[in-house]
């Protein structure tokens, strides 16, 4: 079944946002109780039978998306039933490939065929699907994951899952309510080595960890400058391609005119938007929602945050510096060569290569969790023979990350990166950011999520969603 409509407006019909969500409350009604799947339900070779294979649908189908259709399509366990994006020709792609793979399948239960939408709230309203996973841009995160949740849906949603600390905490309260099961798309605290990484730290294979060091780059962008915050400079409109639905691609988010830096047809990034602060967060997008999920993993701190954000202004500390409560300081640097040169942290000689995690610095020695960089690093070596780490080599082999979110599914337990832990993650970022944009330090309560008599920093944790747009 096809049901692509172009310009399918926000406001528009077939279906108003009242009727969606009237719609997805008689819904959730039925799909929220807890569900186990019995052996009995499986094929006796092996395979998933029908009845227990989960029906998805995927919610962008830009590079991120598509890398999310591949993983779905192939998965057995799974069935993806429904395609959704704005851009025409990538909704139409994701069908198509999506029915070719599944025709060329043996079983015929998975010959469905998949549905494509330009409007998410259609996808929503099927009570076919069981979950949906969500790689739109990052200004559509928070809220299409509520939209989600309270239309019965697991959420698989990449990171950041919010543009603004507050927007998060909606979302962590609304997965909640509605008991669904949420994976944050961190996937690198699921890559074996680094999860045995970051297990040695938090059981104190380092002794009490004194720094760790991850990336916080400037944004580079031509004719708009560098900022260690992300941009809010207008670029002019130019004509918006055929088959993109750009009012429905801004959404939520203040009105810009399309330009081609914000969406290209094939994208030549994962995140070319990521840049604006309408769209995106910068370097909270690009990597360092991954290296605040691996800290804050390693450190114990995935539900909590730091109690202070401190400025370079300040000249406390050559860098951005978050100090938390058990005095740990987690140092944002420029580049690697700094964790040497500026604090001299680790040895001289060290291979610090990589990205998507840190550098931790503690009583006993130094150790590294990033990817894509080689194998991890770190001193002395009898520490590697304490922590039992097999391979040293970082492979995103063994990679669970989907699959802990399809078993939860069944179970009704927690995955590995749940809504609190996504939040959390992003949430450092939002804080990092704002003391960029401030220009100051800021003191931050992790536990009422609230600065401290600073009124102004209080007023940035959230943000207005254009009109008909609200959580």
């Amino acid at each position: 079944m096809r049901r692509f409509r172009h310009k399918v407006k926000t406001d528009a019909r077939p279906m108003t946002r009242r009727e969606f969500l009237r719609g997805a409350a008689a819904v959730s009604g039925i799909v929220a109780a807890p569900w186990l799947i019995p052996s009995s339900a499986r094929g006796a070779d092996g395979a998933v039978a029908p009845s227990g294979r989960l029906t998805v649908g995927l919610i962008g189908k830009g590079l991120m998306g598509s890398g999310h259709l591949r993983r779905l399509v192939g998965d057995p366990a799974a069935q993806l039933l429904a395609v959704c994006d704005v851009d025409r020709g990538r909704c139409e792609e994701g069908k198509r490939l999506a029915d070719e793979t599944y025709a060329a399948d043996a079983p015929a239960a998975r010959k469905r065929g998949c549905a494509a939408y330009n409007d998410y709230r259609e996808l929503l309203a099927r009570p076919d699907i069981d979950a949906v996973a969500i790689a739109t841009p990052d200004h559509w995160h928070a809220l299409q994951a509520i939209d989600a949740a309270k239309a019965g849906k697991d959420v698989y949603c990449e990171k950041p899952v919010s543009l603004t600390i507050e927007e998060g905490r909606r979302l962590v309260e609304t997965v909640r309510r509605y008991a669904r099961v949420f994976q944050t798309g961190t996937q690198y605290r699921s890559i074996p080595a680094i999860r045995q990484v970051c297990g040695f730290v938090r059981a104190g294979g380092l002794g009490r960890v004194k720094s760790v060091f991850t990336l916080w780059g400037k944004v580079q962008v031509e004719n708009l400058g560098s900022s260690y915050a992300p941009l809010s400079s207008l670029l002019p409109a130019e004509p918006v391609p055929e088959g993109l639905d750009w009012d429905l691609w801004v959404g939520p988010a203040p009105w810009r005119p399309y330009n081609r830096l914000y969406h290209r047809n094939p994208p030549p990034g994962v995140v070319p938007w990521a840049f604006c602060e309408d769209f995106g967060a910068a370097s909270v997008t690009w990597y360092h929602s991954h290296a605040a999920d691996v800290i804050q993993y390693a450190l114990g701190m995935v539900n909590s945050g730091p109690v202070e954000i401190i400025h370079p202004g300040r000249g406390e500390y050559p860098t951005l510096t978050c100090r938390y409560a058990n005095g740990t300081l987690l140092h944002h640097v420029d580049h690697w060569g700094q964790v040497k040169d500026l604090y001299r942290a680790v040895p001289a000689a060290a291979r610090l290569e990589g990205n998507f995690g840190g550098v931790f610095v503690g009583e006993r020695g130094w150790i590294t969790s990033m990817t894509g960089g080689g194998p991890v690093e770190g001193g002395p070596e009898e520490l590697f023979a304490e922590m039992k780490l097999k391979i040293r080599e970082v492979s995103h082999a063994g990679n669970d990350h989907h699959a802990n979110w399809f078993e939860c599914i069944r179970t009704r337990r927690k995955p590995s990166a749940d809504e609190e832990i996504g939040h959390r993650g992003a949430s450092l970022g939002h804080l990092v950011t704002l003391a960029h944009k401030l220009g100051r330090s800021l003191k931050w309560d992790p536990a009422r999520e609230e600065f401290a008599g600073d009124e102004q920093a209080n007023r940035l944790r959230s943000r207005a969603m254009r009109a008909p747009w609200h959580t």
